[in-house]
């Protein structure tokens, strides 16, 4: 297999810090993975500060509160130090009996009691929930242990609550997922951004500057959001929907295209599949209907698509505003028809991107963590492609264990006791999920859990045994950006304390559990890098071309990449093709479908949830940030100031928010930004302030994601709640 010999991006001398020197790297938090050089002081060989990198393409130097502080989390106190293992089960769920224990206590434990329960009750009484702000190399190592070294069909990560959709919409369409059509250099040049469901200006800060320019340029931008959000109220055009209903929006927009003479009749008759379908279908959704639907004013509907059909170039983008309802994958493959029935794809400046989430949300669902895939984004139901894989793996065909079941359905099987045991790294559940009250009764009722991560989470409160994983800044390896771009992470410091990284865990784990001989091989990062790029080869994601001395030559290299002389794909379709056997894309046909839970005289406000610009996912890094913290201590519940006079509700007074699944208590925030009939909490926080504790586990039939967006609740003072009242935990469902 073709190998290099360059190693990690040398570091260099910091000029203006005699005694430093730079290691170039990328943050660690969302799918920006913006430029960075990490700081180190070379008598001690620590991460003490980070400078932005101007020569970055992507970000130009910007950074924003997260990344300026993300290398405070290397050497900070919390971080766990040595394995912990809890003697007293009566304990799980809190942070209380825990005591240090060696590498090698911990392991035999682990071994022990994984052999215990495979042994009584089978091979698919473990489980592995992984994340995705891991390496491509960690991702795919996890992958491999989970179906090679446990021989578990159970595997799931954190992505199905993120990018899952997304990933659905696109395969359904295109043939293919890749999260942006076009490289991020190419937005401040295009004429028309319709951007939906994307708090961006909080959530991805460092992608404004090219969105400002468009509209410096005398281009449109155009925001579908429930919330005016920094970037709404800046937008040329606010639609202003109730959460929930993007596919009747999605679908007015297309109607109006095709109906205003915008649609490019040459390229849907050469290059698509069911545009009859799909104009029937939509001839439903007039201004007026989509109206009531929605409650965004028909004159904004219709301004709307004569912007975006007007303009020359235009780039529709998302986020998980559209992504996370049990719709989801619809909503995807509906805002995507807008490129499709005008001809915006395929060519520069134009096409369909999403906002990724987690930093490696692209790269960490296409190698093998998926309940359904392999690496190369393969399918596991795929006799070819299993045996494909099977060939790099060492291991017959047949071993392969069967697909498994999405993230929320395991903690079903958790519940009924199908699965036993539960080996988590790199997500934390316990806030993260929906319906939370059922998902820590599910971790609660495990037989033995092991959690890997830097810091004791809310999730690692239910281990049994908990093992310290490395930062992003002492472990080196690969990821993939918001564009599909392949980027290097590069070590800065060598690890702290008794802290290693996942991949090294698994293949000590491997060889103790008597699988040794398919990962001992495997010695560092760049071993597993060669083996995960050809288990890639000839997959949909294709990555075998893109070796270390590559990436950093080209400052990234945007995947498929075949082969060594091949520099990548920056624009995806370039030749009209597609990835369905036809090389046509599919127009998708898509009836409305309500939310799942729709407000009632009990529960009559929309909940719908989000971030803030000062937290990443569950806050388990960025709440031990004092910044960070400083700057978002508590979680809040934004509300309309109609809503609050009719309710008798004051600015940061505290509330309560009661849904049929559970309850919270929090300050209220009182704003014009929000619908009157909706209310925003962000969902960053653990414990009895997490959000989760009143979300809906309503799936998406495609994508299995959960309808985190949009369900029915009921607000109310905390001294207008009777004791009975606040003694219950949830309505019956």
């Amino acid at each position: 297999m073709p190998k290099d010999n360059g190693a990690a991006k040398a570091p260099i001398a910091n000029k203006h810090h005699p005694g430093e020197k730079l290691v170039a790297t990328h943050c660690s938090y969302c799918g920006m993975q913006c430029g960075m050089n990490l700081r180190v002081n070379t008598a001690t060989n620590t991460i003490i500060g980070v400078e932005p990198r101007y020569d970055w393409p992507v970000t130009l130097g910007k950074m924003c509160p997260k990344g300026v502080t993300a290398y405070q989390q290397t050497n900070h106190g919390d971080r766990l130090m040595t394995p912990l293992i809890r003697d007293d089960r009566s304990l799980r769920g809190t942070k209380e009996g825990f005591r240090q224990a060696s590498w090698e206590e911990a392991y035999d434990l682990i071994v022990r009691k994984f052999k215990s329960l495979q042994s009584s009750y089978g091979p698919d009484a473990l489980s592995v929930f992984s994340g995705v702000s891991m390496t491509n190399e960690k991702c795919y190592l996890t992958g491999k242990f989970a179906r090679v070294g446990l021989q578990t069909r159970y595997i799931d990560y954190n992505g199905r609550f993120c990018m899952s959709s997304a990933a659905a919409g696109f395969m359904r369409t295109f043939g293919i997922d890749r999260g942006s059509t076009l490289p991020w250099t190419d937005l401040n040049e295009t004429d028309c951004l319709f951007i939906a469901g994307s708090n961006t200006a909080e959530c991805h800060p460092t992608s404004m500057f090219r969105i400002w320019e468009v509209q410096n340029r005398g281009g449109y931008l155009i925001v579908v959001d429930p919330r005016e959000t920094p970037i709404a109220r800046r937008a040329d055009l606010h639609l202003d929907l109730r959460p929930g209903t993007d596919l009747a929006l999605a679908n007015c927009m297309v109607n109006l295209l095709l109906a205003g003479g915008y649609a490019d009749e040459a390229f849907i008759g050469a290059h698509t599949n069911g545009i009859e379908e799909l104009a029937e279908t939509v001839k439903l959704f007039t201004p007026e209907y989509t109206s009531e639907i929605t409650g965004v004013a028909p004159e904004k509907l219709i301004r709307a698509a004569e912007l975006y059909g007007k303009a020359p170039n235009a780039v529709v983008m998302f986020a998980r505003g559209i992504e996370q309802q049990h719709k989801g994958s619809d909503n995807v493959s509906a805002y995507t028809n807008m490129c499709l029935v005008t001809g915006k794809i395929g060519r520069p400046k134009s096409g369909v991107a999403t906002f990724t989430g987690q930093g490696n949300g692209q790269g960490g669902r296409e190698h093998g963590q998926k309940a359904d895939a392999l690496p190369g984004y393969r399918k596991i139901t795929n006799p070819k492609h299993v045996e494909e894989i099977a060939r790099v793996w060492g291991i017959r065909p047949e071993e392969m264990p069967a697909p498994g079941i999405s993230a929320y359905e395991m903690f079903e099987l958790m519940t009924n006791k199908t699965i036993r045991s539960l080996y988590l790294l790199c997500s934390n559940p316990a806030v993260s999920a929906p319906n939370l009250n059922e998902v820590r009764a599910a971790l609660m009722s495990l037989d033995f859990m092991v959690c890997s991560d830097i810091f004791l989470s809310e999730s690692a409160e239910f281990a049994d045994v908990v093992l310290p994983s490395t930062t992003w800044s002492e472990d080196e390896g690969t990821v993939t950006n918001l564009e599909g771009r392949i980027i290097k992470i590069n070590k800065a410091q060598e690890p702290i304390g008794q802290s290693k990284p996942d991949w090294l865990m698994q293949i000590e784990l491997a060889e103790r559990l008597g699988r040794g001989d398919y990962f001992r091989h495997l010695t560092s990062a760049r071993a597993i890098n060669d083996e995960f790029r050809l288990a890639s080869k000839g997959g949909y994601a294709d990555y075998f071309g893109a070796t270390w001395e590559k990436i950093d030559r080209q400052q990234g290299v945007f995947w498929p990449c075949k082969d060594e002389q091949d520099p990548g794909t920056p624009h995806m379709f370039l030749d009209k093709t597609f990835y369905h056997p036809d090389g046509k894309a599919k127009l998708c046909a898509l009836p409305y479908r309500p939310p799942a839970e729709e407000p009632c005289e009990q529960y009559p406000l929309r909940l719908t949830t989000g971030r803030v610009v000062y937290h990443y996912l569950s806050g388990n890094q960025t709440r031990r940030i004092p910044f960070l913290h400083a700057m978002c201590p508590e979680p809040f519940v934004e509300v309309h100031p109609e809503t609050a006079e009719q309710y008798g509700i004051a600015h940061e007074e505290t509330v309560r928010l009661h849904t049929r699944r559970g309850e919270a208590r929090f300050k209220v925030k009182l704003t014009e930004a929000i619908r009157p009939d909706t209310v925003f909490v962000p969902y960053h926080f653990g414990h009895d302030d997490s959000v989760n504790l009143l979300t809906i586990a309503a799936l998406d039939p495609m994508s299995r994601m959960p309808e985190f967006k949009a369900c029915a609740a009921q607000i109310e003072k905390v001294k207008a709640v009777s004791q009975f009242a606040s003694a219950q935990t949830g309505d019956s469902r």
